[in-house]
């Protein structure tokens, strides 16, 4: 073979070679062009999932009948329960409700483990330092109970003697105030009930509690020869609905939920059906 013929064979050789090469680049060169390009599409796109709204979780001390207690299937029921559930559909929250003992019951408000408290809360100033409240929704006042043939007549024939009180409530505070705060003629009961119930068994021989529930209780338990003893120095009292400090977003929808309520008769109705009389 001669030289001439070696080289042309070589170069073809090397013209398929190049000619191929620059296929396979090219090639290369769309695929990566399709990659940084995709496909384009007219389906919109998808919406963000809508985040539920947290339950907010209401501390209550179930203990205190009318206004909050269990029923025999351990649901929480009474007055206070309604008007809170009737006030969070109406603002448009949603609730559940938690059995809280009164003695830690500020503070289980006070570091969150509750958005709003409802248990026949009395506003008082110094309650106000520590947390919001809503609108009053209910008007009471401290009554003392004794035995049917007890002279007490007023609050002052109480100082010799024995007096059964709800821990840290205002009837506590009241009683504080006339026999002294460390008095040991004072008993302080976990629930105005159990105070009740002392007194009925000789242990104090006088309870001051708040009016709707000394009157509830004495309705119920007409065997115990109670009766009650009002005096014209006990204050009127507002009862509120309690959130953390400086929780002005939900103060201001519980107090819209309260105005609804009240504007639609709702609020009398269920006055109503616990207490058997029309709303003040």
């Amino acid at each position: 073979m001669s030289g001439i013929a070696i080289n042309r064979r070589f170069a073809l050789a090397a013209s398929g070679l190049c000619t191929a090469l620059a296929l396979t680049v090219a090639l290369a060169g769309c695929g990566k062009q399709e990659s940084a390009t995709p496909a384009a599409s007219n389906a919109a796109p998808a919406a963000p999932a809508a985040v539920p709204a947290r339950v907010l979780v209401v501390g209550t001390d179930a203990a205190y009948t009318p206004f909050e207690s269990q029923n025999d299937k351990g649901d929480i029921v009474g007055f206070d329960i309604d008007v809170v559930k009737a006030v969070a559909q109406k603002a448009g929250i949603e609730v559940k409700f938690v059995n809280t003992p009164w003695e830690g019951i500020f503070n289980a408000l006070d570091q969150g483990d509750r958005d709003l408290l409802v248990s026949a809360i009395t506003i008082t100033d110094e309650r106000r330092q520590t947390m919001d409240f809503s609108q009053p929704y209910f008007d009471a006042k401290q009554l003392i109970a004794v035995k049917s043939d007890s002279p007490v007549a007023r609050f002052d024939d109480l100082k010799p003697l024995k007096v059964g009180v709800q821990n840290g409530t205002t009837g506590d505070e009241v009683v504080g105030k006339l026999l002294g705060k460390s008095s040991t003629a004072i008993k302080r009961f976990e629930s105005t009930p159990l105070a009740l119930k002392e007194l009925e068994a000789g242990g104090v021989q006088a309870v001051v509690a708040d009016n709707g529930v000394v009157v509830h209780y004495l309705a119920n338990n007409t065997a115990g020869g109670f009766k009650t003893v009002s005096d014209a120095g006990f204050p009127v009292e507002k009862y509120g609905i309690a959130v953390k400090k400086g929780n002005a977003a939900l103060l201001a929808k519980i107090n819209q939920g309260l105005e609804g309520i009240r504007a639609d008769g709702t609020y009398a109705k269920i006055f109503a059906s616990h207490f058997g009389a029309e709303a003040k």
